[in-house]
């Protein structure tokens, strides 16, 4: 340990820099919040560790934080308005879709992409830690023919969407590129630049691809004290998919896309093998409806999946998510009586479009009202594992804010495959990601005339297309009629 620290960049004196006793003003301050027990061990502590665990207390926004655990905690028992199910009138059902809607929207969604309104973010601050990698999600290879990752089939859906709205532009050569940014997370933030360095942006421009991490929050006891990882150390953990708006707003991101002529914002997250980012066809939904914010859902496959649901707080109330954990089992059985169907059906898939001005409006809201989700974990403490509290909000909290929001029903089979479990689990799998993927290109193979053979059971494999070949079964007639495609392989042209 001491090896490890001597070459600290704060240098320290026989005794320390602090001496005997902690900073006077930071100790006080601890004391103003009741966390003055991070520096229980002070004195069993080496000058070095000292130095470390005063630089570690002052990086904390200690108001704000103290803030946050107070309204948290004080949130606990507090009674939300009565869930009721979605409103009709809230979701656009595949069924009710005329090819005439689809094709305008898809034309006015291009023309938007055209214009530079449009911004991704993508929520990747995530390892892979269930599918058995330390490495982030985005760099998972899913077993396809093409070896690509998560990272790479989605990059290149991004360059055929903008190779698509320069083909519809009356101006091709004036088309900027679609900008991307990336939350990651001090567990995945150095990884992911180098995968996306070394790979050469997958063939992006490295000026629109934008890194930023997610911030993180001290892990507390039950009673809202800080758990030290060690004696010099806060334990923290990051502060959920939903950090992404604080953190927009942090790193002046949102000014970014404001200065860059962005209006709308596509917001997914990176484990959904068949995500279409920058999807044309929902950005011009969007848009046609004047809405402040949208999800794309899909219909419950089953009542015990494990997937939050939309619903709507109270009669005319905002809608909201209401996680699996959170359903009885009433509420998850529950049925229409006049369509049959599960009462609360429309699982939420983190497929999301806002405008550039709610996102501002959430960021300050957000902050403003500091209530996170408390999730009880094991925590690495000074005392070996510790249960206790992590502070989180989720990308969903946003949509309470929302005057307008509409849900956009899309097909399980086309646009949602999770990676989330390792090969062996029952669901959510790389290989169950894979082949739902592999069967729905096949799908587009054969609809575009051309033909397949396999030397395995065709539901056991299929073919891949290139995102760069097409992006959703579109324009692949004069590569596949007539010819014949062997599985598994990939058609890239």
């Amino acid at each position: 340990m001491k090896e490890m620290l001597v070459g600290s960049a704060s240098p320290v004196g026989p005794v320390g820099r602090w001496g005997a006793a902690p900073p006077q003003a930071l100790l006080e301050r601890m004391k103003d919040y009741g966390q003055e027990g991070a520096f229980a061990l002070w004195d069993e502590l080496l000058p070095e560790e000292r130095d470390l665990l005063v630089r570690d207390i002052e990086s904390l926004d200690l108001s704000r934080i103290d803030r946050i655990i107070r309204r948290s905690l004080g949130s606990q028992g507090f009674l939300l308005p009565a869930i009721e199910p979605v409103p009709e009138s809230s979701v656009s059902r595949v069924e009710e879709r005329s090819p005439e809607d689809k094709e305008r929207w898809w034309k006015r969604g291009l023309r938007a992409i055209s214009e530079g309104k449009l911004a991704i973010v993508l929520l990747a601050g995530g390892q892979g830690t269930r599918l058995g990698s330390s490495d982030p999600k985005g760099c998972f290879n899913i077993g396809l023919p093409s070896g690509k990752s998560l990272f790479q089939l989605q990059a290149e859906r991004i360059l055929c969407v903008q190779k698509l709205a320069a083909q519809s532009s009356d101006t091709p050569g004036n088309i900027l590129p679609i900008h991307w940014y990336i939350m990651t997370s001090p567990f995945t933030d150095d990884v992911t630049r180098k995968f996306f360095e070394s790979r050469k942006y997958f063939g992006l421009e490295a000026e629109q691809v934008t890194f930023f991490q997610q911030g993180t929050l001290p892990c507390i006891s039950a009673d809202g004290r800080y758990i030290m990882e060690t004696p010099y150390k806060v334990a923290k953990a990051p502060d959920g998919n939903g950090g992404v708006y604080s953190a927009l707003k942090s790193k002046k991101l949102l000014e970014d896309m404001s200065a860059r002529g962005v209006k709308y914002v596509d917001c997914y997250g990176v484990d959904n093998a068949l995500v279409r980012v920058a999807d044309p066809t929902f950005l011009g939904y969007f848009i046609e409806k004047g809405v402040s914010s949208a999800a794309k859902v899909v219909r419950k496959a089953y009542p015990q999946e494990n997937v939050g649901v939309f619903v709507q707080r109270g009669r005319g109330g905002p809608l909201s998510v209401v996680e699996y954990s959170e359903m009885d089992a009433a509420m998850t059985t529950e049925i229409n009586q006049s369509t049959g169907r599960l009462r609360y059906c429309w699982s939420n898939v983190c497929l999301h479009m806002f405008t550039l001005d709610f996102l501002n409006q959430v960021a300050n809201s957000l902050e403003k009202d500091s209530v996170y989700h408390l999730a009880e974990k094991k925590i690495p403490s000074i005392h070996g594992c510790t249960m206790g509290l992590k502070l989180e909000q989720f990308i969903f909290d946003a949509f309470t804010y929302s005057p307008s929001t509409t849900l956009f029903e899309v097909s399980r089979e086309e646009e949602f495959a999770p990676v989330k479990n390792a090969n062996g689990a029952t669901y959510d799998t790389p290989d169950s990601a894979k082949l739902m993927l592999l069967r729905l290109q096949s799908r587009w193979v054969v609809a575009a005339g051309g033909f397949l053979t396999h030397s395995v059971p065709l539901y056991m494999t299929g073919v891949e297309v290139s995102p760069l070949s097409s992006y959703a079964g579109e324009n692949l007639e004069a590569i596949c009629r007539g010819r014949t495609f062997h599985a598994p392989s990939e058609i890239s042209f």
